[in-house]
């Protein structure tokens, strides 16, 4: 069986090309998401399985999700290999006042997301991402996800090959083959450990068969949906962590046993890292005490996760609600237009801008970004990092916590027992999957090629210091200071993470 299969792959994937110098064959990629995944989990008592492959491949520790580090966001990302302000889904909410003047849509609805493609004439992302990209190069992407429908639909949304979610399938030919193959799709639980296993024998009957696709991508709900609702470090978030662990651990033995394991190049990341939460006053409730938004119903001020929508762009209504968040300690970094195209300082004094932290589109963007408050503290199972918001944990605002999260890759592109401090990104990592098959990267992908990971490459390490950039703001309460951190290589720039820091009048 394992001679059938290695020669339909000979005659499937020819030659490679020169960064697999000698090998005699393409291999396939692999993408493997963990939602939620700290790098402080990658450990041999949590993750064995994802922990053996770290050591046996590659390690990028400098890698970075976007912000705002949310699910959706960071699919759209990675798919597109650019930032929001390029590829405009802004945030988990999107708000668009052509469509829906009241309220955003929400994007982890897939149905929604596909009402918003048709709306804006096939314009929900503005630039192509890895299914289109491929289609123009004759391959296919099959995208596996336990998560929510939005975030499979944003990693493949033209529907190039397969999208296999247990509330969608897509193309709706495919539906009745995909449940009469797999079974009818298990309910949602916490952990998610059945929709995993059901996803991963979607991937393993589909992706590891002789006539797969070039590239696959699947992603796992957990463990971010039971630290959202449980917390980091408690009892059932570990076991989450353990059931995506296994189910990863069954494709790589399913690779084994049928003698692919030397044929697949694996990209392991997540969306963002977690924090967890001591509580906060919520943004519309704060704006409303103020005098600043009419109800919670009203217009004139719409909120779309972290980020406000002033009506009409009025510049001293947006210039108040920044002075009464700058005097607030649960309110971290904000962000405004930038004072000058290109400027990393935002048009309110002691704000950053929307090109600092790349999320200056040229129609969507709201008017002032605020993201929680955060510190070191350690939460009571020893993790580190707590924010001001509410619930147990989460995710979605600028501490390095959720920004700083692991790269891990494999495979025969790729070096082997390697540790990279060169800082990369999640919009690397299609750019680095077209650049090893030979496929142009298009000009709208903001991310580079990760050259310094490949098997052949010479070693590369990053020497220069994070600089620090900060701009702040006088009053008569006293003063506030909005402050970046960033790491930079070969003209691109790595968010370590952006936050607040005050000093109030006695």
């Amino acid at each position: 069986m394992q001679k059938i299969l290695l020669a339909a792959l000979l005659f499937l994937h020819p030659a490679a090309n020169a960064n697999e110098k000698n090998d005699t064959i393409r291999p396939r990629t692999l993408i493997v998401m963990f939602d939620g995944l700290r790098p402080d989990y990658i450990k041999p008592e949590i993750m064995p399985r994802l922990y053996a492959l770290s050591r046996q491949g590659a390690v990028g520790e400098n890698h970075r999700s976007v912000y705002p580090t949310v699910t959706r966001v960071n699919a759209a990302s990675y798919a597109t290999g650019a930032y929001p302000g390029m590829h405009g889904l802004m945030e988990n909410s999107l708000y668009l006042p052509g469509i829906d003047e009241d309220k955003p849509i929400n994007t982890g609805n897939a149905g929604s997301l596909i009402k918003t493609e048709q709306a804006t004439g096939g314009k929900l992302l503005d630039i192509p991402s890895l299914g289109e990209v491929l289609q123009e190069a004759g391959e296919k992407l099959f995208v596996y996800s336990s998560g929510t429908t939005g975030q499979a639909f944003l990693q493949n949304h033209k529907v190039n090959g397969l999208i296999i979610n247990p509330d969608l399938i897509l193309p709706e030919s495919a539906k009745s083959r995909i449940i009469d193959d797999l079974g009818s799709p298990p309910g949602s639980q916490t952990p998610n450990s059945a929709r995993h296993q059901w996803i991963v024998n979607a991937l393993c009957k589909y992706t590891l068969a002789p006539d797969g696709p070039l590239v696959s991508a699947i992603w796992f709900s957990d463990p971010d949906g039971a630290a959202h609702s449980h917390g980091i470090g408690v009892p059932i978030t570990m076991s989450s962590l353990k059931s995506v662990d296994t189910q990863f651990g069954r494709i790589l033995d399913s690779m084994d046993s049928r003698g692919l394991s030397g044929f697949f190049n694996i990209i392991i990341s997540t969306d963002h890292g977690f924090i967890s939460y001591r509580g906060a006053k919520r943004l519309t409730d704060f704006l409303i005490e103020k005098g600043l938004k009419k109800s919670a119903a009203s217009n004139d001020i719409v909120i779309a996760g972290s980020a406000i929508y002033v009506k009409g762009r009025d510049k001293e209504k947006i210039r108040d609600i920044v002075a009464a968040l700058q005097q607030e300690k649960w309110a971290g970094a904000i962000f405004t237009a930038p004072v000058k195209k290109g400027s990393d300082e935002g048009f309110v004094k002691g704000t950053l801008s929307f090109d600092a932290m790349n999320w200056n589109h040229s129609s969507r963007t709201g008017d002032i970004v605020v993201a929680p408050d955060w510190d070191d503290e350690q939460n009571p199972y020893g993790y580190a990092g707590t924010a001001y918001a509410n619930g147990p944990a989460g995710h979605g605002g600028s501490s390095k916590y959720e920004m700083q999260i692991n790269l891990i890759v494999a495979g025969p592109s790729f070096k082997a027992h390697y540790i990279s401090d060169v800082p990369s990104s999640n919009i690397d990592m299609v750019p680095t999957i077209l650049s090893l098959y030979g496929i142009p990267v298009p000009a709208t992908m903001q991310g580079r090629v990760l050259e310094e990971l490949f098997r052949y490459s010479p070693v590369v390490r990053h020497s220069s210091p994070a600089k620090n950039v900060s701009f702040s703001v006088r009053a008569d309460w006293g003063s506030y200071t909005a402050e970046m951190e960033l790491l930079e290589y070969r003209g691109k720039r790595y968010i370590n993470y952006f936050r607040a820091a005050r000093s109030m009048v006695k």
